[in-house]
């Protein structure tokens, strides 16, 4: 049986971001790689929010579970989440790298 998350209503997606943003912070900081995360983030930043915005837009996808606070047309979680994907895969690589090379 899944926990049922919904119980933070609007706050259900921040929530999210900020538990899997913790889990990214903590494997960047375990393998050094906060500013590789960084550096890989402002380059990706731009393709992914023209993309959300684009995706929004159309009506893709649809976020019911969210704030409601916008930046630039794009919900607040979703740039949360182009700085936690980044960071989350390149924790994760650097972890593994770190595992395997030794």
């Amino acid at each position: 049986m899944r926990p049922d998350i919904t119980i933070f209503g609007r706050y259900t997606y921040l929530v999210t971001e900020l538990l899997w943003g913790t889990v990214a912070a903590a494997l960047l900081r375990k393998t050094g790689s906060t500013k590789a995360a960084l550096r890989a983030c402002l380059v990706l930043y731009p393709f992914a929010y023209a993309w959300d915005r684009y995706t929004l837009e159309v009506g893709v996808f649809d976020i019911p579970l969210r704030t409601g606070v916008e930046i630039a047309d794009v919900p607040l979680e979703e740039h949360l989440f182009m700085f936690v994907v980044p960071s989350m895969v390149v924790g994760t690589y650097e972890l593994l790298a770190d595992l395997f090379d030794e």
